[in-house]
Protein backbone atom coordinates (compact mmCIF):
# COMPACT_ATOMS: atom_id res chain seq x y z
CA UNK A 1 0.00 0.00 0.00
CA UNK A 2 2.96 2.59 1.06
CA UNK A 3 4.42 1.98 -2.24
CA UNK A 4 0.81 2.66 -4.21
CA UNK A 5 1.12 5.98 -2.35
CA UNK A 6 4.19 6.66 -3.51
CA UNK A 7 3.91 5.78 -6.90
CA UNK A 8 0.60 7.69 -7.33
CA UNK A 9 2.28 11.21 -5.48
CA UNK A 10 5.57 10.75 -7.63
CA UNK A 11 2.76 10.51 -10.92
CA UNK A 12 1.30 13.77 -9.40
CA UNK A 13 4.65 15.60 -8.96
CA UNK A 14 5.37 14.44 -12.25
CA UNK A 15 1.85 15.63 -14.01
CA UNK A 16 2.39 19.16 -12.31
CA UNK A 17 6.08 19.88 -13.63
CA UNK A 18 5.90 17.86 -17.05
CA UNK A 19 2.89 18.66 -18.52
CA UNK A 20 2.25 22.83 -18.03
CA UNK A 21 0.03 22.97 -20.92
CA UNK A 22 -2.71 21.10 -19.36
CA UNK A 23 -3.28 23.14 -16.12
CA UNK A 24 -6.48 25.08 -15.90
CA UNK A 25 -6.13 29.02 -15.05
CA UNK A 26 -8.86 29.38 -12.80
CA UNK A 27 -12.49 30.70 -14.21
CA UNK A 28 -11.56 29.77 -17.20
CA UNK A 29 -9.24 33.11 -17.61
CA UNK A 30 -5.12 33.96 -17.83
CA UNK A 31 -3.49 33.95 -14.11
CA UNK A 32 -1.77 37.15 -15.19
CA UNK A 33 -4.14 39.37 -17.75
CA UNK A 34 -7.05 40.94 -16.56
CA UNK A 35 -10.23 41.13 -18.53
CA UNK A 36 -12.01 44.38 -18.88
CA UNK A 37 -15.56 44.73 -16.77
CA UNK A 38 -18.45 45.84 -18.49
CA UNK A 39 -19.15 46.51 -22.01
CA UNK A 40 -16.37 49.11 -22.41
CA UNK A 41 -18.97 51.07 -25.21
CA UNK A 42 -19.05 50.90 -28.88
CA UNK A 43 -16.66 47.83 -30.68
CA UNK A 44 -14.47 50.37 -33.35
CA UNK A 45 -15.37 49.40 -37.01
CA UNK A 46 -13.18 46.71 -38.60
CA UNK A 47 -11.18 46.64 -35.84
CA UNK A 48 -10.15 43.79 -33.45
CA UNK A 49 -6.39 44.96 -32.70
CA UNK A 50 -5.05 44.05 -29.52
CA UNK A 51 -4.80 41.22 -26.81
CA UNK A 52 -8.05 39.48 -25.83
CA UNK A 53 -8.79 36.57 -22.96
CA UNK A 54 -10.22 33.61 -23.86
CA UNK A 55 -12.58 30.81 -21.87
CA UNK A 56 -9.39 28.46 -21.41
CA UNK A 57 -11.13 25.34 -22.96
CA UNK A 58 -13.79 25.98 -25.67
CA UNK A 59 -17.48 25.27 -25.56
CA UNK A 60 -17.45 22.48 -28.07
CA UNK A 61 -20.93 21.52 -29.62
CA UNK A 62 -22.94 18.78 -28.13
CA UNK A 63 -24.56 17.30 -31.22
CA UNK A 64 -22.75 14.37 -32.92
CA UNK A 65 -21.86 15.54 -36.87
CA UNK A 66 -23.37 13.56 -39.06
CA UNK A 67 -20.57 11.47 -40.69
CA UNK A 68 -20.76 9.75 -43.92
CA UNK A 69 -19.27 6.42 -44.21
CA UNK A 70 -15.38 7.55 -45.03
CA UNK A 71 -15.70 9.85 -42.25
CA UNK A 72 -17.23 7.23 -39.79
CA UNK A 73 -14.11 4.77 -40.79
CA UNK A 74 -11.89 7.64 -39.96
CA UNK A 75 -13.20 8.46 -37.09
CA UNK A 76 -12.75 5.02 -35.32
CA UNK A 77 -8.79 5.16 -36.18
CA UNK A 78 -8.79 8.78 -33.96
CA UNK A 79 -8.36 7.77 -30.08
CA UNK A 80 -8.48 10.64 -28.28
CA UNK A 81 -7.42 11.56 -24.96
CA UNK A 82 -3.57 12.87 -24.82
CA UNK A 83 -3.13 11.41 -20.80
CA UNK A 84 -4.28 7.86 -22.39
CA UNK A 85 -1.65 5.07 -23.20
CA UNK A 86 -4.00 3.59 -25.63
CA UNK A 87 -4.47 7.07 -27.40
CA UNK A 88 -2.77 8.37 -30.78
CA UNK A 89 -4.14 12.02 -29.90
CA UNK A 90 -1.26 13.97 -31.39
CA UNK A 91 -1.39 16.23 -28.37
CA UNK A 92 -0.07 13.24 -26.51
CA UNK A 93 3.29 14.11 -28.10
CA UNK A 94 2.97 17.25 -28.66
CA UNK A 95 2.60 17.42 -32.40
CA UNK A 96 1.20 20.80 -33.28
CA UNK A 97 -2.55 21.13 -32.95
CA UNK A 98 -2.50 23.18 -36.67
CA UNK A 99 -6.09 23.61 -37.91
CA UNK A 100 -8.76 23.61 -36.77
CA UNK A 101 -8.12 22.56 -33.75
CA UNK A 102 -5.36 25.54 -32.96
CA UNK A 103 -9.05 27.75 -32.96
CA UNK A 104 -11.00 25.33 -29.86
CA UNK A 105 -8.34 23.46 -27.89
CA UNK A 106 -6.69 25.40 -24.95
CA UNK A 107 -8.33 28.86 -26.80
CA UNK A 108 -6.84 30.97 -23.38
CA UNK A 109 -5.76 34.09 -25.76
CA UNK A 110 -5.85 35.39 -28.89
CA UNK A 111 -4.48 38.69 -30.31
CA UNK A 112 -4.94 40.12 -33.38
CA UNK A 113 -2.40 42.39 -35.78
CA UNK A 114 -3.32 44.51 -38.44
CA UNK A 115 -0.87 44.86 -41.50
CA UNK A 116 -1.18 46.35 -44.95
CA UNK A 117 -3.17 43.62 -46.40
CA UNK A 118 -3.71 41.15 -43.80
CA UNK A 119 -4.46 40.23 -40.40
CA UNK A 120 -2.00 38.32 -38.44
CA UNK A 121 -3.93 36.15 -35.75
CA UNK A 122 -1.95 35.17 -32.59
CA UNK A 123 -2.79 32.04 -31.03
CA UNK A 124 -1.04 31.77 -27.80
CA UNK A 125 -0.95 27.74 -27.39
CA UNK A 126 1.82 26.78 -29.17
CA UNK A 127 2.62 30.66 -29.91
CA UNK A 128 1.85 30.26 -33.22
CA UNK A 129 0.66 33.26 -35.55
CA UNK A 130 -1.57 32.97 -39.02
CA UNK A 131 -1.82 35.33 -41.64
CA UNK A 132 -5.04 36.31 -42.83
CA UNK A 133 -5.06 37.91 -46.43
CA UNK A 134 -7.93 40.21 -46.63
CA UNK A 135 -8.41 40.09 -50.91
CA UNK A 136 -11.22 37.53 -49.36
CA UNK A 137 -10.18 34.59 -51.97
CA UNK A 138 -8.95 30.98 -51.64
CA UNK A 139 -6.72 29.28 -54.09
CA UNK A 140 -9.09 26.81 -55.59
CA UNK A 141 -7.01 23.85 -55.71
CA UNK A 142 -4.79 24.16 -52.66
CA UNK A 143 -2.60 20.84 -51.67
CA UNK A 144 -0.07 20.73 -54.73
CA UNK A 145 -1.86 18.88 -56.55
CA UNK A 146 -2.41 21.97 -59.95
CA UNK A 147 -1.68 25.08 -58.05
CA UNK A 148 1.34 26.46 -56.71
CA UNK A 149 -0.34 25.72 -52.57
CA UNK A 150 0.79 23.09 -50.76
CA UNK A 151 -1.41 21.66 -47.35
CA UNK A 152 0.08 23.12 -44.47
CA UNK A 153 -0.63 22.60 -40.72
CA UNK A 154 -2.42 25.71 -40.74
CA UNK A 155 -3.61 26.26 -44.33
CA UNK A 156 -3.95 29.13 -45.99
CA UNK A 157 -6.51 32.20 -44.88
CA UNK A 158 -8.07 34.49 -46.47
CA UNK A 159 -10.75 37.10 -44.64
CA UNK A 160 -13.26 40.34 -45.59
CA UNK A 161 -16.02 42.53 -42.94
CA UNK A 162 -18.93 41.46 -43.02
CA UNK A 163 -20.71 44.86 -41.58
CA UNK A 164 -18.92 46.40 -39.35
CA UNK A 165 -17.81 44.59 -36.44
CA UNK A 166 -17.76 40.84 -37.92
CA UNK A 167 -14.71 39.32 -39.49
CA UNK A 168 -15.13 36.62 -41.38
CA UNK A 169 -11.96 33.82 -41.78
CA UNK A 170 -12.11 30.97 -44.40
CA UNK A 171 -9.54 28.67 -44.30
CA UNK A 172 -8.51 25.38 -46.68
CA UNK A 173 -5.24 23.76 -47.70
CA UNK A 174 -4.72 21.91 -44.05
CA UNK A 175 -3.11 18.93 -43.49
CA UNK A 176 -5.02 16.01 -42.84
CA UNK A 177 -2.74 14.22 -39.75
CA UNK A 178 -4.42 17.31 -37.74
CA UNK A 179 -7.33 16.69 -36.07
CA UNK A 180 -10.62 18.70 -35.62
CA UNK A 181 -10.88 19.07 -31.73
CA UNK A 182 -9.55 17.52 -28.81
CA UNK A 183 -12.57 14.32 -29.56
CA UNK A 184 -10.56 13.06 -32.73
CA UNK A 185 -13.00 14.16 -35.70
CA UNK A 186 -11.21 14.28 -38.45
CA UNK A 187 -11.07 16.28 -41.75
CA UNK A 188 -9.48 15.65 -45.40
CA UNK A 189 -7.42 17.93 -47.25
CA UNK A 190 -10.31 19.51 -49.04
CA UNK A 191 -12.03 20.93 -45.75
CA UNK A 192 -13.00 24.29 -45.45
CA UNK A 193 -13.53 26.25 -42.04
CA UNK A 194 -14.48 29.35 -41.58
CA UNK A 195 -14.52 31.46 -38.51
CA UNK A 196 -16.57 34.37 -37.39
CA UNK A 197 -15.07 37.05 -34.83
CA UNK A 198 -17.73 39.80 -33.99
CA UNK A 199 -17.05 42.51 -31.84
CA UNK A 200 -20.15 43.21 -30.43
CA UNK A 201 -19.05 45.69 -28.07
CA UNK A 202 -15.77 47.17 -27.14
CA UNK A 203 -14.95 44.64 -24.34
CA UNK A 204 -16.50 41.09 -25.93
CA UNK A 205 -15.72 39.46 -28.81
CA UNK A 206 -17.50 36.21 -29.74
CA UNK A 207 -16.22 33.49 -32.28
CA UNK A 208 -17.73 30.62 -34.27
CA UNK A 209 -16.52 27.90 -35.91
CA UNK A 210 -17.92 25.75 -38.54
CA UNK A 211 -15.99 23.12 -40.64
CA UNK A 212 -17.43 22.14 -44.35
CA UNK A 213 -16.23 18.48 -45.49
CA UNK A 214 -18.45 16.81 -47.31
CA UNK A 215 -16.35 13.82 -48.02
CA UNK A 216 -15.87 13.07 -44.38
CA UNK A 217 -19.32 15.24 -43.01
CA UNK A 218 -23.32 15.11 -44.58
CA UNK A 219 -23.71 18.73 -43.85
CA UNK A 220 -21.59 21.87 -42.09
CA UNK A 221 -20.09 20.87 -38.68
CA UNK A 222 -20.63 23.68 -36.05
CA UNK A 223 -17.22 22.45 -33.74
CA UNK A 224 -17.20 25.20 -31.42
CA UNK A 225 -18.09 28.65 -29.97
CA UNK A 226 -16.42 31.22 -27.72
CA UNK A 227 -16.11 34.16 -26.12
CA UNK A 228 -13.15 36.26 -25.54
CA UNK A 229 -12.63 39.49 -23.02
CA UNK A 230 -11.03 42.55 -24.09
CA UNK A 231 -8.07 42.72 -21.68
CA UNK A 232 -7.71 45.76 -19.54
CA UNK A 233 -5.88 49.67 -19.60
CA UNK A 234 -4.55 48.29 -22.95
CA UNK A 235 -5.69 51.81 -24.78
CA UNK A 236 -4.89 53.79 -21.84
CA UNK A 237 -2.05 56.57 -22.91
CA UNK A 238 0.94 55.18 -20.83
CA UNK A 239 -0.18 51.69 -20.40
CA UNK A 240 1.61 49.30 -18.69
CA UNK A 241 3.22 46.73 -21.29
CA UNK A 242 0.64 44.05 -21.82
CA UNK A 243 2.36 40.54 -22.54
CA UNK A 244 1.04 38.21 -25.47
CA UNK A 245 -0.03 35.95 -23.01
CA UNK A 246 0.76 33.03 -20.63
CA UNK A 247 3.55 30.98 -21.71
CA UNK A 248 1.37 27.78 -23.11
CA UNK A 249 3.67 25.62 -24.85
CA UNK A 250 3.66 21.41 -25.68
CA UNK A 251 6.99 20.42 -25.51
CA UNK A 252 7.89 17.21 -27.13
CA UNK A 253 10.68 16.21 -24.79
CA UNK A 254 8.63 17.47 -21.65
CA UNK A 255 5.63 15.10 -23.10
CA UNK A 256 7.82 11.42 -23.56
CA UNK A 257 9.28 12.45 -20.11
CA UNK A 258 5.66 11.99 -18.61
CA UNK A 259 4.54 9.08 -20.59
CA UNK A 260 7.34 7.02 -19.62
CA UNK A 261 7.54 7.77 -16.04
CA UNK A 262 3.20 7.69 -15.37
CA UNK A 263 1.28 6.54 -18.20
CA UNK A 264 4.00 3.18 -19.02
CA UNK A 265 4.05 2.11 -15.89
CA UNK A 266 0.46 2.23 -15.13
CA UNK A 267 -0.75 0.70 -18.32
CA UNK A 268 -3.90 0.33 -16.75
CA UNK A 269 -5.45 3.58 -17.90
CA UNK A 270 -8.25 3.62 -21.15
CA UNK A 271 -8.54 6.52 -23.88
CA UNK A 272 -11.53 8.11 -22.83
CA UNK A 273 -14.86 8.03 -24.89
CA UNK A 274 -16.40 10.22 -27.54
CA UNK A 275 -19.70 12.53 -26.07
Amino acid sequence: MRKVAMQLVVALAVFVVLWPAGAKAQNGESQTLPAAKGPGGPAPVHDLSGTWIGPGEAQLMTQIPALTPAGQAQLKVNVPDPFSIDSNDPWKTCDTFGMPRIVNNEPRNIGFATMPGRIVILENYGHIWREVWMDGKLPPDPGGRTSDYSTRWYGYSVGHWDGDNTLVVETNGMMPQSWVNRLGYPHTRDAVVVERYTRSDHNTLKVTEMLNDPAYYTKPYMVAMDTYRWVADQEQPKPEAVPFADEQICIPSEAIRYMNAVEVPSAGDKAIKRK
